[in-house]
């Protein structure tokens, strides 16, 4: 889906000395292509999947509800007047902040990875800067302050994640200020 998805980023980009008509045509069937793989994942995950691990309250059950959350995430960058997969997008990525609130500590991989994830989902797909700052700065607040807690084997991931976290804080808030100077 990766490739997929970097292929209609460089079609949605700007092309002038190109013939539009074909341009928007090919962008159609790479949309239909994207969107058939991306449902193929939910049905796995909403059928097969996430069953099977749904309340054992686990890293495995917050990384499967986390993914079903991304792949509508995926499907909403594209499909934006479809509320559908704005919605499921967020209830999934919900569920699963519940579950990694309640079962992951504050410096778990999966749980930054989650928040990280969810506050892009705020921002650039729900449209609701607040909560994707908040979520960000609460979750990256929460992980500074059990860095010693950290083990070795998720070290690097964590920190990694924490500095995309605090690079989104910044971005959006440097944005956030430059609209209200205006």
């Amino acid at each position: 889906g990766g490739a997929k998805r970097a292929s209609w980023r460089t079609l949605n980009g700007t092309f002038e000395d190109v013939d539009q008509e074909m341009l928007g045509q090919y962008k159609a069937i790479v949309e239909e292509e994207l969107q058939l793989i991306c449902m193929e994942v939910i049905q796995l995950l909403s059928s097969l999947l996430i069953p099977q691990v749904t309340g054992k309250n686990d890293e495995t059950e917050v990384f499967y509800l986390k993914m079903a959350g991304d792949y509508y995430r995926y499907l909403a960058e594209f499909r934006t007047n479809e509320d559908e997969f704005k919605e499921q997008a967020e209830s999934y990525y919900t569920k699963a902040m519940a579950v990694a609130e309640e079962h992951l500590n504050e410096t778990h991989p999966t749980r930054l990875g989650l928040a990280l994830n969810f506050s892009v989902c705020y921002y650039e797909i729900l449209k609701e800067p607040e909560k994707a700052c908040d979520l960000a700065k609460k979750s990256f607040d929460s992980a500074i302050e059990k860095l010693d807690t950290l083990n070795n084997e998720s070290y690097k991931d964590s920190t990694l994640i924490m500095q995309l976290l605090r690079d989104n804080l910044t971005l959006w808030t440097s944005a956030q200020e430059e609209e209200e100077d205006q």
